[in-house]
């Protein structure tokens, strides 16, 4: 007895590999949503374009599309967002890194910090730069740094040789 079986159908097509500066990922995936939580509460929210996984003696990930993440306090409230055109993260020493059009924004102060690079220390909980930044407070004013830390939710920091428009109540 002999079966035969045949299939008709269109042939699928190849799957073309993305090459991120001269690199192949091990793993990539589109359209990221990841939540960060303690106890049940949300600490932080990564979204991204692209993610790309690179394995080998340093291995790292990176988000050439850039991101966007949320942290949110205690409570569960958005305290700040961070933008970047690209981060890129290490394991050790555990950090992140953004770079390209930084943006920083306190939610509840509505204070912007803006610079070319950040880099996140997970293991000290802060974020920080040594790029110049240009801060925009509340009421307007524009103030530019030599660099700026963070404790990581952006609740509080401080801006290193601030200079520009300064709003004092009369001495």
């Amino acid at each position: 007895v002999m079966v035969l079986f045949f299939s008709c159908g269109k042939a699928k097509a190849p799957v073309v590999l993305k090459e991120y500066d001269g690199k192949f990922p091990d793993e990539s995936a589109t359209d990221i949503h990841i939540i960060f939580s303690d106890a049940g509460i949300t600490s932080f929210e990564l979204f991204a374009k692209t993610l790309n996984k690179y394995t080998g003696d340093t291995a790292y990930m990176d988000c050439p599309n850039g991101i966007t993440i949320y942290a949110y306090d205690e409570s569960g409230v958005r305290q700040s967002v961070l933008t970047a055109d690209y981060a890129i993260s290490v394991e050790v020493p555990p950090r992140m890194e953004a770079s390209k059009n930084v943006v920083i924004k306190d939610l509840i102060k509505n204070e912007t910090i803006e610079t070319e690079q950040l880099i996140w220390d997970k293991h000290r909980q802060m974020i920080y730069s040594v790029m110049p930044v240009k801060q925009t407070k509340a009421d307007g004013t524009v103030n530019y740094g030599d660099g700026f830390e963070a404790d990581e939710h952006f609740s509080k920091y401080r801006v290193f040789n601030p200079r520009g428009e300064m709003i004092v109540d009369e001495l």
